[in-house]
């Protein structure tokens, strides 16, 4: 399964990353075994956000910036409005980072 590394930047995959880096450096692990972890937390965050989320929210706000890039957008936008069935939440600058699912199936030959 292929996977993003998107969720690294994540505050859980922030904190993971600053742990392994400690634990290479003080010889408690090996750095290929810091990447196997790393690359199992891509999976799983995959898997768990592709299977277990099923909340919808929709977004309004004003668009300050867009890219597309190596098949990735992201977006700027500002006075955003979040809103679900249980809460409404408004931001005043918020980046939203989205990828193709499809690049993660396996291609058929």
């Amino acid at each position: 399964m292929a996977t993003f590394e998107l969720y690294r930047r994540s505050t859980i995959g922030t904190c993971l990353t600053e742990t392994l880096d400690e634990l290479v450096s003080s010889g408690a692990v090996s750095p290929e075994l810091a990447i196997q972890v790393l690359v199992q937390f891509d999976k799983s965050m995959t898997e768990a956000l592709e299977m277990q989320v099923k909340s919808k929210v929709n977004v309004k706000g004003h668009l300050h910036t867009y890219r597309f890039c190596d098949n990735v957008w992201t977006f700027i936008l500002t006075d955003a409005t979040f809103k679900s069935e249980e809460i409404q939440e408004t931001l005043g600058k918020v980046k939203i980072v989205a990828c193709d699912s499809k690049l993660l199936q396996p291609q058929q030959p």
